[in-house]
This record gives C-alpha cells, structure tokens and sequence, in this order.
C-alpha cells in the first residue's frame, strides 16, 4: 500500500473530527477574527471574495500550523490534564499522519493565499508556520523560558497577514496590531500557567512559573500588563485608532492593571479549590480585553467606511 493510500486510510479511519481538532480551532478562530480586523482595518478597499478567500487560506495555515505542534508536542501533551486528550496522545491520529497533514496544509495554505492575495500575505503566512511550528514548538517551548515571549510572535502576525493581503505592504499600523497582541500574549498564558504550574512540572516545559517560580511570573505580568496598556493608547490614537477604541482601551486597561495588580500582591499562601481563582478570573479577563480592543477598531473601521 502507497504512502498516499495509507495516509487516506487514516483519514477516513480516525474520522474527521480528530483531523479537525489538530487544527486548534479554537486557535484558529482568535487567528480568523484578528487577521479579518487586519484586513479590514487596512486603508485599501478588498474585494469580498478576495478578503473571504484571503481569511480562509490564512486560517488554514494557522491550522496547519496546530497539527505541526501537535506532532511535535505529543510526549509533552500526553503528560497534562489540559492536552492528554488531544488526538495523538489518544490514539485517534497517528504522528506520521499528523505530520503529512500538517505539512500538506501549510503547502496549500501559503501556495493559494499567494494566489488570491500577494507574495507579501504568502511569505508572512509561511514564516508564521515557520515560526511557531520550528522556532517555538521545535527550539523555544522545552528550552527557555522566554518560549512564550518570543513565541508570542506566531500568534501575533495574523493581522498583520491579513493587512498584507489587503495592501501589499506592512505598515506602522499592522506593526501596532502585531504589538498588541505581542505584548498580550505572555501575561495571558503566564496566568494560565500560574495554575497549571503542575502539569508543566511534570511535563518539563520551562515555563517561567517553573523556572523563576510564581513571585517573579506574579511581577511580570503585571510589567507586561502595564507596556500593553501603553500600546493600546498608542493604537487608539493612531489611524486605526478613535474615540471608540480609546474609550474601549481605558475601561479594560483600568480592569486589566486591577487583576494583574492583585496577582503580583497576592501570596502563595491560599488553599483550597478557589486557590488561584485571581488567576482564572484574569486569564479570562485577558480574552475578553483582546477580543474587545479587536472589535473595537474593526468598528472604527467600519465607520470611517460608512463616512461618519
């Protein structure tokens, strides 16, 4: 039997929804939501099919991009709570046809957003993968702490994608959006790892909470609260920027420097189920402060659209 037939085989054996999952969809939904703000943000006017495809082909990569990481991290994933169900820790999908279907992804994904878009939006889309599937997942997330930090770029670079195929360059407002979610990124996930300081433990991930231990993430994300705080207003007054953005920027700025104010005065010493529930109530805080601010110049956008 051929690689290729064997490969199918898999396919339709392990069924879809398990291929469908190495996609990290709900990866790929902040990844289609932030690239569509950049799309539309831009000050060049995309055809709809154009943009449609456009989003479509750069969420694809962003799923190839899961499956690549995936395959890599399955002994890593197979050891926590949070990953141990996830298709290859559970047998449903083998690493070979993760990895063929990874790569075959990311092929189609940057081979067809070149196509409907530009080489710029293509090239981006390739270094994305590149990026989180090789210097994150392969180099970066088992070796230093700062896996997150540097590796918050993967996840950053959609908007400015989508920008890209809107525009065919890379302007100083893309490089905002890019900051933005930068800068987000390693006070989000470091609350999550605040709690799940154990499963990272186990799997020997250096997650700064293992490395540096729980004070010094504590201090941290409240840095890195206040330097997005900053970028923020920066944006809000920028060209993609407004009265909407800016009022949206001081209530959950107020609400984001709060929660991660209290995390960095908080001990080690409570018990108990409700233990870090300061951590939960901030990881969530951070979804609803990004998906906001996106929103909010997506709306900026759509007025200067209508001429109000």
């Amino acid at each position: 039997m051929s690689d290729t037939t064997s490969n199918a085989t898999g396919l339709l054996r392990s069924g879809l929804p398990s291929y469908l999952a190495l996609l990290k969809p709900r990866v790929m939904s902040l990844v289609i939501f932030t690239a569509t703000v950049g799309v539309f943000a831009a000050p060049v006017a995309v055809g709809p099919l154009n943009a449609i495809l456009s989003l479509l082909f750069i969420a694809i990569g962003a799923g190839a991009s899961g499956a690549l990481n995936m395959w890599w991290d399955a002994d890593i994933d197979a050891q926590m709570r949070r990953t141990r169900n996830r298709p290859i820790p559970n047998g449903q999908v083998t690493p070979r046809a993760a990895l063929v279907f990874g790569l075959a992804l990311s092929v189609l994904s940057v081979a067809a957003l070149w196509a409907v878009s530009n080489a710029l939006a293509a090239g981006l889309l390739a270094f994305t993968i590149f990026f989180y599937a090789v210097i994150y997942s392969m180099i970066l997330k088992r070796r230093t702490p700062q896996n997150i930090v540097i590796g918050g770029a993967a996840g950053a670079f959609p908007p400015m994608i989508g920008w890209a195929a809107a525009t065919g360059s890379v302007g100083i407002e893309s490089l905002m959006l890019f900051g933005l979610i930068f800068f987000w990124t390693p006070p989000h996930f470091w609350a999550l790892a605040l709690y799940m300081h154990d499963d990272y433990t186990r799997a020997g991930v250096p997650m700064l909470t293992v490395t540096h231990g729980r004070a010094v993430t504590r201090r941290r994300i409240l840095l890195y609260s206040v330097v997005l705080a900053v970028i923020s207003v920066g944006v809000g007054v920028s060209a993609i920027g407004g009265p909407i953005f800016l009022a949206a920027a001081v209530v959950l700025n107020v609400a984001l420097l709060r929660g991660a104010a209290a995390i960095s005065a908080r001990g080690e010493d409570a018990a108990g189920a409700d233990r870090y529930e300061t951590e939960r109530r901030f990881f969530r805080l951070t979804l609803y402060y990004l998906f906001t601010l996106f929103a909010a110049i997506w709306l900026e956008a759509a007025i200067g659209t209508a001429g109000f």
